[in-house]
């Protein structure tokens, strides 16, 4: 077994040393499995993937759940189904094809070993004995005398004479990196030149745990390197750590790949975007009702990485066309401030593209039947005729951002057609004679039906408010709603015609079961 582990570490060295050598660029997200995906998570694969499909290379994702004692069960296949659904493509990872895999860490702790081992060989990194009570000690003294805590490298200068009988007792003992000055600035692709010399104002890090799992620094570097990654973009908060992972890259006496970090994202006031906003969450986008395509342009809207045109309207673009005109040098370097509205806007002008196309109509017109069954589960006289939905749809596009707010309670006149319902202010003839007054109208709008309506009230001597309870309870089987004539207007010409007929016809059926009775 131990064989067969290390020939597949022999050949994931030697395929990363061939990568060095030629042009393709592999990027990779990735995320740990502690919780479910969310915009900020999402914005760092999607920049990663434009990168990719912009130089033709590969979009990798790798699954880091080194972290055992947080791990979130199930949060490994919802990630991939919510990057799935948002289109971003996987050219290699858990369940995907791939040279470089496993694809997630747990099961590449061999790979850690090895290289934990090498640096304790050439002396860069050694072995820390010291308890979780010492270490909190110097926390609570630093903190005490107004200083930043940092592990004060006590175990840094044990001698081979002090290290063996502790490892002969099997004591516990985790493994750090002996920092050193980092002379030389990270070149940044989207800050430019940073230099931040950690060995100034950190202790030396732990690279292995006493677990025997890596932490995130010893991990990302090594995973990289196998799997032959060109360029890393991730968040600004891991800047920082980014020269401890130059230092380990010299360590071993690799070469690193290019670094780039993604500004902050930020809410439209500035405040900083969290978590633990229960609103962020790509699940809860998907729940209520936006689109990919709205939610991938809202994104960059905020970041940047596209050619600026001041006063420019939102445009939809698809995945493709965004990786074409994408730019690293183009990516804000201050903090990204989101728009909310913006993102009502790009989901209005989606529903308008998928109702422009054929397919993508349908599928729309499917969507809405789904939601409507969901949402009215216990009526079964429900109008969900796909020309009906259409005019809906055509008439919500102007107006409404989501699909769902279409089966709200105040628009459930739009599905539910009325079940129980007599004509007892307006006669069959009254409301026959209506209906042709309806029908030769050239347009059904609001202002036109409201005049039509009133004319006809004066007409036929009837008062006006009773003649719109009448036909609201027609229409509609509701007491409140919107004005009729706006109801009519939102149901349209045909569908209006066909529930006033249908009125005609149980209103002569109630009327023969009386005479029957008689």
């Amino acid at each position: 077994m131990l064989n067969v582990q290390r020939a597949m570490v022999l050949r994931q060295c030697l395929r990363a040393t061939q990568r060095l050598y030629h042009g393709d660029v592999r990027v990779r997200f990735a995320p740990s499995p502690t919780g479910y995906l969310h915009l900020g998570g999402l914005r760092t694969a999607l920049y990663n993937f434009l990168f990719a499909r912009h130089a033709g290379g590969k979009f990798l994702l790798r699954i880091e759940d080194t972290d055992q004692s947080r791990l979130v069960p199930g949060a490994t296949e919802r990630l991939i189904e919510d990057l799935l659904w948002a289109g971003i493509e996987i050219d290699e990872g858990p369940g995907f094809d791939g040279d470089y895999g496993p694809y997630i860490q747990s099961e590449r702790k061999e790979l850690y070993s090895d290289a934990v081992e090498r640096l304790l060989q050439n002396g860069s990194a050694y072995r820390c004995f010291c308890t979780e009570r010492r270490l909190e000690l110097l926390r609570k003294e630093a903190l005490r005398t107004r200083q930043v805590p940092r592990y004060d490298n006590k175990c840094r200068h044990l001698t081979e004479a002090q290290l063996e009988p502790l490892l002969a007792k099997g004591t516990p003992h985790c493994i750090r990196l002996k920092l050193t000055e980092h002379e030389e600035p990270l070149e940044d692709l989207i800050y430019g030149s940073v230099q931040h010399n950690v060995s100034e104002t950190e202790g030396d890090p732990v690279i292995m745990k006493s677990d025997q799992f890596p932490t995130y620094h010893l991990a990302n570097v090594v995973d990289d390197h196998h799997m032959g990654i060109t360029h890393v973009l991730r968040g600004v908060e891991w800047q920082i750590s980014t020269t401890k992972h130059l230092l380990l890259y010299k360590a071993f006496g690799w070469r690193p790949p290019q670094f780039g970090h993604l500004p902050l994202l930020v809410n439209a006031d500035g405040t900083k975007l969290s978590k633990r906003q229960g609103d962020i969450g790509i699940q809860q986008f998907r729940e209520r009702g936006y689109f990919p395509r709205a939610l991938m342009n809202y994104i960059i809207s905020a970041g940047g990485g596209f050619e600026h045109r001041p006063n420019e309207k939102p445009q939809l673009l698809s995945l493709d066309e965004l990786a074409q005109q994408f730019r690293i040098g183009r990516v804000n370097s201050h903090p990204s401030r989101l728009n909310a509205e913006l993102l009502n806007d790009y989901n209005q002008l989606e529903i308008k593209r998928r109702l422009s196309g054929e397919q993508t109509r349908l599928h729309l017109v499917a969507l809405v039947q789904q939601l409507v069954k969901q949402a009215y589960p216990s009526h079964s006289n429900l109008d969900l005729a796909e020309s009906h939905i259409l005019d809906v749809l055509n008439w919500a596009a102007q107006r409404l951002t989501l699909i769902q707010d279409l089966t709200s309670s105040k628009l459930s006149f739009l599905w539910v057609k009325p079940t129980e319902f007599e004509l007892n202010d307006l006669t069959s003839e009254q409301l026959q004679q209506l209906i042709q007054q309806l029908s030769a109208l050239a347009t059904f709008e609001k202002d036109t039906l409201n005049d039509n309506l009133k004319n006809y009230a004066q007409k036929q001597q009837l008062k006006f408010p009773m003649l719109m309870k009448t036909l609201r309870a027609a229409l509609s089987g509701l007491k409140e709603g919107p004005g009729v004539a706006e109801m009519m207007e939102i149901l349209g010409k045909t569908v209006v015609l066909e529930r006033l007929e249908e009125t005609i016809k149980k209103q002569s059926k109630v009327e023969s079961t009386r005479e029957h009775r008689l």
